[in-house]
């Protein structure tokens, strides 16, 4: 068996790194490096200061609920799964028992790991996710961020696996996390 490379067989050698921007969210660096051709380059990576966690809530009718709201990035607006930052010194579930009940004003009973520390862009930067299903529900009242502008909707899990699949949703965290759903949850 051919023995895989690891993190200390990197190509890539870096000379000297400097950091090119820092607010409260995200750093970003610049590393002089050699790539692997032998040549000089640079290499930019964007650090997340939390790490992303997404819920996907199933009521005991099969019903989900996703989060609607205008993404300043991409200039659209996205249906997503309840999602948010985790800050250091919480759990990504603490995190996602939270975002739910913020984003959605639901609280779960169960809380069950779908995807833990997926690579949402490895080529520019270093943020994982972390995805849980939400089964056991109770309905509480949200309280969105000052900066969140929501429309919640109930759809059955199976509409919003769907809405992957036709490309509607593109989120990479909903698009992971509703497909992990539905292969999970698949007839043998």
């Amino acid at each position: 068996m051919e023995k895989l490379p690891t993190q200390d067989d990197s190509p890539w050698q870096t000379h000297n790194t400097r950091s090119v921007y820092d607010n409260a969210w995200i750093a970003i660096s610049e590393s002089q490096v050699t790539t692997p051709a032998g040549t000089p380059g640079i290499y930019g990576v964007v650090h997340f200061k939390n790490r992303a966690v997404g819920v996907i809530p199933v009521d005991d009718e099969g019903y989900t609920y996703l989060v609607g709201q205008y993404r300043y990035t991409l200039a659209s607006y996205e249906w997503e799964i309840p999602a948010g930052g985790c800050p250091e010194g919480e759990s990504p579930e603490e995190t996602a028992r939270r975002e739910l009940q913020e984003e959605t004003g639901l609280i779960a009973s169960q809380l069950t790991p779908l995807l833990d520390g997926m690579a949402l862009s490895n080529s520019v930067s270093d943020e994982r996710a972390y995805v849980f299903l939400a089964e056991g529900l109770s309905q509480e009242q949200a309280a969105p961020e000052e900066t969140e502008d929501l429309q919640i909707i109930r759809i059955p899990l199976q509409e919003a696996i769907d809405r992957v699949l036709s490309g509607e949703i593109t989120d990479s965290m909903s698009v992971a996390g509703l497909l992990r759903v539905a292969l999970d949850h698949r007839s043998p």
